[in-house]
Protein backbone atom coordinates (compact mmCIF):
# COMPACT_ATOMS: atom_id res chain seq x y z
CA UNK A 1 0.00 0.00 0.00
CA UNK A 2 1.48 2.90 -1.30
CA UNK A 3 1.27 4.87 2.99
CA UNK A 4 2.29 1.92 4.49
CA UNK A 5 5.52 2.54 7.01
CA UNK A 6 6.83 1.82 11.18
CA UNK A 7 5.44 -2.13 10.34
CA UNK A 8 5.59 -4.60 12.83
CA UNK A 9 5.76 -8.46 12.02
CA UNK A 10 4.32 -10.45 14.95
CA UNK A 11 5.87 -13.50 13.43
CA UNK A 12 8.58 -14.31 16.26
CA UNK A 13 6.47 -13.56 19.06
CA UNK A 14 3.79 -16.56 17.10
CA UNK A 15 6.19 -19.11 16.54
CA UNK A 16 7.00 -18.92 20.64
CA UNK A 17 3.97 -19.09 21.63
CA UNK A 18 2.85 -22.19 19.09
CA UNK A 19 6.28 -23.56 20.03
CA UNK A 20 4.96 -23.17 23.74
CA UNK A 21 2.01 -24.71 23.02
CA UNK A 22 3.56 -27.80 21.62
CA UNK A 23 6.14 -28.33 24.48
CA UNK A 24 3.71 -28.22 27.08
CA UNK A 25 4.55 -25.35 28.64
CA UNK A 26 1.18 -23.49 28.07
CA UNK A 27 -2.31 -24.86 27.55
CA UNK A 28 -4.42 -24.58 24.77
CA UNK A 29 -7.06 -22.91 27.04
CA UNK A 30 -4.28 -20.06 27.03
CA UNK A 31 -4.01 -19.50 23.54
CA UNK A 32 -7.30 -20.46 22.14
CA UNK A 33 -9.41 -17.28 23.60
CA UNK A 34 -10.36 -15.25 21.08
CA UNK A 35 -13.59 -13.42 22.23
CA UNK A 36 -16.94 -13.65 21.13
CA UNK A 37 -16.31 -10.12 19.53
CA UNK A 38 -13.38 -11.33 17.41
CA UNK A 39 -15.23 -14.18 16.17
CA UNK A 40 -17.89 -12.77 15.09
CA UNK A 41 -16.09 -10.02 13.30
CA UNK A 42 -14.04 -12.49 12.06
CA UNK A 43 -17.11 -14.47 10.46
CA UNK A 44 -18.98 -11.17 8.89
CA UNK A 45 -15.31 -9.23 8.18
CA UNK A 46 -12.51 -11.29 8.26
CA UNK A 47 -10.46 -12.11 4.99
CA UNK A 48 -10.28 -15.93 4.31
CA UNK A 49 -6.65 -17.52 3.86
CA UNK A 50 -5.29 -20.21 2.73
CA UNK A 51 -3.03 -21.15 6.05
CA UNK A 52 -4.17 -23.89 8.44
CA UNK A 53 -4.91 -22.84 12.04
CA UNK A 54 -1.51 -23.35 13.59
CA UNK A 55 -2.76 -24.84 16.85
CA UNK A 56 -6.11 -27.12 15.49
CA UNK A 57 -4.66 -27.48 12.30
CA UNK A 58 -7.90 -28.44 10.61
CA UNK A 59 -8.99 -24.68 9.39
CA UNK A 60 -7.63 -21.73 7.38
CA UNK A 61 -7.13 -19.16 9.98
CA UNK A 62 -9.56 -15.83 8.99
CA UNK A 63 -7.39 -11.89 8.89
CA UNK A 64 -9.42 -9.47 10.65
CA UNK A 65 -8.36 -6.24 10.06
CA UNK A 66 -8.92 -3.17 12.67
CA UNK A 67 -8.54 0.71 12.56
CA UNK A 68 -7.35 3.08 15.14
CA UNK A 69 -6.66 6.25 14.96
CA UNK A 70 -7.35 10.06 16.14
CA UNK A 71 -8.66 11.04 13.22
CA UNK A 72 -11.06 8.41 12.40
CA UNK A 73 -13.55 9.40 14.39
CA UNK A 74 -15.92 6.77 14.84
CA UNK A 75 -14.41 4.42 12.54
CA UNK A 76 -11.73 4.45 14.81
CA UNK A 77 -11.64 0.20 16.58
CA UNK A 78 -13.92 -0.64 13.83
CA UNK A 79 -13.34 -4.23 11.94
CA UNK A 80 -12.27 -3.20 8.05
CA UNK A 81 -11.81 -4.87 4.84
CA UNK A 82 -8.03 -4.46 3.33
CA UNK A 83 -9.84 -3.48 0.20
CA UNK A 84 -11.49 -0.04 2.17
CA UNK A 85 -7.82 0.53 3.82
CA UNK A 86 -6.33 2.46 0.42
CA UNK A 87 -9.13 4.72 0.82
CA UNK A 88 -8.79 5.45 4.07
CA UNK A 89 -5.71 6.41 3.38
CA UNK A 90 -6.15 9.41 1.12
CA UNK A 91 -8.95 10.17 3.48
CA UNK A 92 -7.42 10.53 7.07
CA UNK A 93 -4.51 11.52 9.17
CA UNK A 94 -2.11 8.87 10.18
CA UNK A 95 -3.79 5.75 11.60
CA UNK A 96 -2.95 2.57 12.97
CA UNK A 97 -3.91 -0.72 11.46
CA UNK A 98 -3.98 -4.00 13.36
CA UNK A 99 -4.07 -7.78 11.70
CA UNK A 100 -5.52 -10.39 14.00
CA UNK A 101 -5.29 -13.61 12.68
CA UNK A 102 -8.65 -15.68 14.07
CA UNK A 103 -9.63 -19.67 13.75
CA UNK A 104 -13.28 -19.88 13.60
CA UNK A 105 -12.90 -23.66 14.60
CA UNK A 106 -10.49 -23.67 17.62
CA UNK A 107 -10.61 -20.07 18.16
CA UNK A 108 -6.82 -19.46 18.12
CA UNK A 109 -6.17 -15.80 17.82
CA UNK A 110 -2.84 -14.01 17.26
CA UNK A 111 -1.79 -10.20 16.33
CA UNK A 112 0.21 -10.40 13.17
CA UNK A 113 0.88 -7.47 11.47
CA UNK A 114 0.86 -4.11 12.16
CA UNK A 115 1.24 -0.09 10.52
CA UNK A 116 0.54 2.33 9.84
CA UNK A 117 -1.68 4.00 7.11
CA UNK A 118 -2.69 7.96 5.93
CA UNK A 119 -1.61 11.00 5.18
CA UNK A 120 0.75 11.80 7.95
CA UNK A 121 -0.34 14.24 10.66
CA UNK A 122 -2.02 17.54 9.30
CA UNK A 123 0.43 20.50 8.77
CA UNK A 124 0.60 22.68 11.20
CA UNK A 125 -1.45 26.15 10.55
CA UNK A 126 0.73 28.44 8.26
CA UNK A 127 2.71 25.74 7.37
CA UNK A 128 2.72 24.25 3.65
Amino acid sequence: MWSQRRVVDYGLAKRAVVRSLRSGRTSRGDVCDAQPYLLRAARHFGEPTERLCPVCERENVTHVTYVYGDSLGSHAGQAKAASELAAMAHDYDEFRVYVVEVCQGCSWNHLTVSYVLGNGPPEPAGQA
